[in-house]
């Protein structure tokens, strides 16, 4: 009786400590790996909700833009850390839809993490230098014809790499990946960059990314892929030009950690989102940058990226834009 007595409470001690050890998570700061280069969309969306969200979380965060490969090289140290909630990845429409969709040998599948939100929607804009004599997308598709146009993207295997090329295919350009030369680089706002001083003709990339320059008359828009206009960007939707199959372009931010993150710290992370989407200057930011809050619970976000994936998947294939190797 006296065992039965002393072994009881040893089980109810190491369930307090279990729960003890819980309770304390996170222990110490967090590592949230944005995987593409300062200035561009992801890097803008989680400095962003960086206060909001270390707010919530108790702890500090260390943002770490580990970059390259398309969002891959980053979402590869995500993949290979701990399932303990302390390493983090801000992931993006490039690294977990359009690469998965046209890259064969990605060393990871969407199956290899854990999402715990998608929290910020938005949508693709498409713009170029205002000395550029360009004012149209009519200009644009009328100097591709003629050759010598290029557009840049943060990578092969980007969003804004399967943007450029679907954006001049629905314009009437047969093989925009011979037409136009992509020019790869590291991140959005070097894409962005790249256009403002000259080196590339033209972007396609989310508004969020294009919002300061286009603020500054630095880049002048000539279409947004919404079927709405998109607040502070004075261009035409792709329905006025009657092309409504660009909606599809949009891109989105979420929250993952690698495949094996517990259910309680998958939880913790959704009531942290909550609040932080919350903030009303978070709000006001991603807001004035044309970006939608959307707060997606796991479910949510995992149909959601899975129907994106295949979306582009099926763009990839009718595009010729499979990487095989």
């Amino acid at each position: 009786m006296q065992l039965k007595k002393i072994l009881t409470a040893s089980a109810v001690a190491l369930g307090l400590t279990t729960v003890s050890a819980f309770a304390e998570y996170p222990e110490r700061p967090i590592n949230m790996v944005i995987p593409y280069g300062a200035g561009g969309a992801t890097d803008i969306s989680a400095r962003t909700i960086a206060e909001p969200l270390g707010e919530a979380v108790g702890q500090p965060l260390v943002m770490s833009n580990i970059t390259g490969a398309g969002g891959a090289t980053g979402s590869v140290a995500v993949q290979n850390a701990q399932p303990d909630g302390y390493t983090m990845l801000f992931a993006r429409v490039g690294s977990h839809t359009v690469n998965p969709a046209m890259k064969a040998t990605l060393p990871y599948t969407l199956d290899d993490f854990r999402f715990v939100t998608v929290y910020e929607i938005n949508p693709v804009a498409c713009a170029v230098n205002p000395s550029s004599g360009i004012e149209s997308m009519d200009d644009l598709i009328a100097k591709v014809k003629e050759g010598g146009v290029s557009y840049s993207s943060s990578g092969v295997g980007s969003l804004l790499h399967l943007a450029g090329a679907m954006v001049l295919r629905q314009f009437g350009i047969e093989d925009p990946l011979t037409q136009a030369t992509h020019i790869p680089l590291k991140g959005g706002g070097a894409a962005a960059t790249a256009v403002l001083n000259g080196t590339a003709t033209f972007i396609c990339t989310n508004s969020s990314a294009l919002a300061s320059f286009v603020a500054n008359d630095q880049l002048k828009v000539l279409m947004v892929t919404t079927k709405e206009p998109v607040v502070g960007f004075d261009a035409p939707t792709a329905n006025d030009l009657g092309k409504p199959a660009l909606n599809q372009l949009v891109g989105w931010t979420g929250i993952a950690g690698p495949d094996g993150l517990p259910d309680d710290v998958a939880a913790k992370w959704g009531e942290w989102m909550a609040e932080a989407t919350a903030d009303e200057k978070f709000l006001e930011q991603m807001t004035a940058r044309g970006s939608i809050i959307q707060l997606m619970n796991p479910e949510e976000a995992n149909a959601f990226i899975q129907q994106q994936y295949e979306t582009f998947r099926a763009l990839v294939d009718e595009l010729g834009m499979r990487i095989e190797g």
